[in-house]
């Protein structure tokens, strides 16, 4: 929709709030609310003032004052407000040079769109996102200075076998849970009701399932779209699975890795480069890839230790990508071997579905950050025609030692992903994409907030193993 069109729409639905959304540097979703009276044509041109003084990763309190530009062609009603309420994201703008806001996530992403045209490699790069995530019934946690805990639970957990009290069975067993049908599914009508929320607020859902893991492990597909989009989209599909859980009385965890000697939650990204209407990624090479696409497949694997700094971008990720367990940490890629960190899915011959998925992501990380470092890698591969070798058709667990130690293997704490990401990051800063003080706050912030904070914290099971030394 256009401005206009915005505001003909909140009219015709007697729209009394006007909802503005933006992201922070880590990925969450903040927001402020007008009453509709106060939105104008001038406001799309204006924006609203907001204070951006506490907002994780953003300006000092010396240089606060920011402007929240809302976008028209984000604009959707609330499902879930009592008072008819009309959503936008907005953009973050300077009120002194009214340029955009260098750290906003959201112009990360836009400038990585702007570039891959200025580089006439291709003009459009599709993005479709497979998120993962878990539906609990309660959880509790803390840590203090003499204490610290944790605990889950789910009706639908497998842990609850033997609770007395209302007991029907039909649980998933630990990592069978791909595709029961109910009743051992919990959770059938409750993601049917995320899926048709979804697609009254513009997503196009193309499936849901039960996951593999048990305790009500979820994925809902959404189709691909445009990078920009495809991260709009994201934080609008957390948005709405968090609150019709809640609505469920359930609760939502996007974090990859939340039960111990279960699977962990991903989120897969497919990627592929168009011009003019045409695919590119579809060639007559491995697995009916192009040329182009092998060696987007290169600049990616390449960079892919650097990359996890921002697609698995907390320490819990890597409770997730542990080799042995199926994890997509092999830096290799192949058209079947789901433990190699690029897949080329193989479902349709058609030229048009040709593309390549990320596997190591999760759903923890800031889409808009993520998308747009993915994108160039793949392009640095296609710039610097980088050889992603030969790919990976064996199963990953009959390789002998020797032929393994020739696979290379992402980092196995973000400790060492924001190494590499210090190390390798020239290729981020392709077209002012990401700037340095991007990369540097992104490190420190990680390294002083989460690697150190979790250093310094013992772990529970530190007693069980150390307490009688």
């Amino acid at each position: 929709m256009t401005a206009k069109e915005v505001l003909a729409f909140a009219e015709r639905n007697n729209v009394r709030i006007v909802d503005i959304r933006f992201c922070d540097l880590l990925g969450l979703w903040h927001h402020v609310s007008f009453p509709m009276h106060v939105l104008d044509l001038q406001s799309f041109e204006d924006g609203f003032g907001i204070d951006g003084s506490s907002i994780r990763g953003w300006a000092s309190i010396h240089e606060s004052d920011m402007l929240l530009v809302p976008d028209p062609s984000t604009a959707i009603l609330d499902p879930f407000r009592d008072v008819p309420t009309m959503t936008m994201v907005g953009d973050i703008i300077d009120p002194i040079t009214k340029q955009q806001y260098p750290r906003d996530p959201r112009f990360i992403a836009k400038k990585a769109e702007a570039y891959l045209g200025f580089t006439g490699l291709a003009d459009t790069v599709y993005v479709g996102a497979e998120a993962e995530f878990f539906i609990f019934d309660n959880i509790r946690f803390d840590q203090r200075e003499q204490y610290g805990f944790y605990f889950i639970d789910a009706e639908e957990g497998r842990w609850n076998s033997a609770r007395e009290e209302n007991n029907l069975g039909y649980r998933p067993r630990y990592k069978e849970g791909y595709f029961p049908v109910p009743p051992t599914d919990h959770y059938q009508d409750l993601r049917t009701e995320m899926t048709l929320q979804m697609e009254r607020c513009g997503l196009e859902v193309e499936c849901h399932h039960h996951e593999v893991a048990t305790g009500g492990q979820t994925e809902i597909d959404c189709r691909f779209t445009t990078l920009v989009r495809a991260a709009d989209n994201l934080m609008l599909y957390k948005y709405i699975a968090r609150n019709v859980a809640n609505q469920y009385g359930k609760t939502v965890t996007f974090m990859p890795k939340p039960l111990f000697q279960d699977n962990g939650s991903g989120m897969h990204i497919h990627q592929s480069l168009w011009l003019k209407g045409k695919p590119l990624f579809a060639g007559e090479l491995y697995a009916g890839l192009s040329q182009m696409a092998l060696w987007y497949i290169g600049g990616l694997l390449k960079h892919a230790p650097a990359l996890v700094a921002f697609a698995a971008p907390t320490t819990n990720s890597y409770k997730r990508l542990v080799p042995g367990f199926e994890a997509p940490v092999n830096l290799a890629y192949s058209r079947r071997n789901r433990s190699a960190a690029c897949r080329i899915p193989m479902y349709s011959p058609n030229p048009k579905s040709k593309r390549v998925e990320f596997r190591p992501p999760d759903p923890s990380c800031n889409p808009y950050l993520t998308y747009s470092a993915l994108l160039l890698a793949g392009l640095d591969g296609i710039e610097n025609k980088i050889d992603p070798g030969e790919p990976l058709d064996k199963d990953i667990y009959d390789l002998s030692p020797e032929e393994l130690k020739g696979v290379p293997s992402l980092p196995g704490s973000l400790e060492e992903a924001l190494e590499a990401l210090e190390h390798d990051h020239e290729f981020l800063l392709k077209g002012d994409v990401f700037t340095k003080d991007i990369i540097e706050l992104w490190i420190n912030y990680k390294t002083k907030n989460e690697v150190q904070a979790i250093r310094m914290r013992p772990h529970p099971y530190e007693f069980a193993l150390y307490y009688d030394v």
